[in-house]
């Protein structure tokens, strides 16, 4: 099997496309890697270090949605028909993977089937999409600082999946702790603002 960053090149630059592609579209290149595949792809906007504004929400709810299938066991991801068929423009679409891509090609010079049975497990595949569903709940907070280190971890962890590398998702299950304490500490002091914040409010107004 091609590696991805072969597949996203040929598929969104040598192939002639239409103006417009479809989540059903991107699916059509996963096959059997389909989890990994889409864990990478839908990660991957939120995870570069260009912005990436309108993504980050809707891309965290499908990867919501495919991390609850992975723990219930699913094999094959299920979307409504109505996201499947809805239209990304074809060039920003390019415009992500023209960044992505290099980043992908450097992570896949190393990517090899090792400690599979991280990957291929039962057990490891509920704690591999607890943790991404996690994650991916964090990349929908509108918070500064809570979309980009989860997305990551999200990107470098499907990475892992695709090959049945374990070691890269342990890596990635890593990254995926440090964004959940991240997020965590920036919600606490968000919660103390606040409440601070309500405090004064209040003994200003008692005086």
């Amino acid at each position: 099997m091609a590696k991805l960053s072969v597949e996203l090149q040929r598929y969104f630059w040598e192939e002639s496309r239409s103006s417009q592609v479809t989540l059903g579209d991107i699916i059509t290149l996963a096959g059997e890697r389909i989890f990994g595949f889409l864990f990478v792809v839908l990660a991957l906007p939120s995870a570069l270090p260009i912005p990436a504004p309108g993504y980050s929400i809707p891309f965290g709810i499908l990867l919501f949605l495919l991390a609850i299938q992975l723990v219930a066991g699913s094999q094959t991801p299920w979307f409504p028909d109505s996201w499947l068929n809805r239209e990304l423009p074809l060039e920003k679409v390019q415009g992500i993977l023209k960044v992505g891509i290099p980043w992908l090609q450097k992570i896949e010079v190393v990517c090899r089937p090792r400690l599979s049975f991280i990957c291929t497990h039962p057990v490891g595949r509920v704690v591999i999409g607890c943790a991404i569903a996690i994650m991916a709940v964090s990349m929908m907070l509108p918070i500064p600082l809570t979309n980009t280190l989860p997305a990551i971890g999200i990107f470098i962890t499907g990475f892992g999946l695709l090959d049945d590398d374990g070691a890269i998702t342990l890596g990635g299950l890593v990254v995926c702790l440090m964004g959940a304490v991240l997020s965590g500490l920036i919600l606490l002091f968000g919660y103390e603002a606040v409440k601070a914040g309500i405090n004064y409010l209040r003994l200003s107004i008692s005086r």
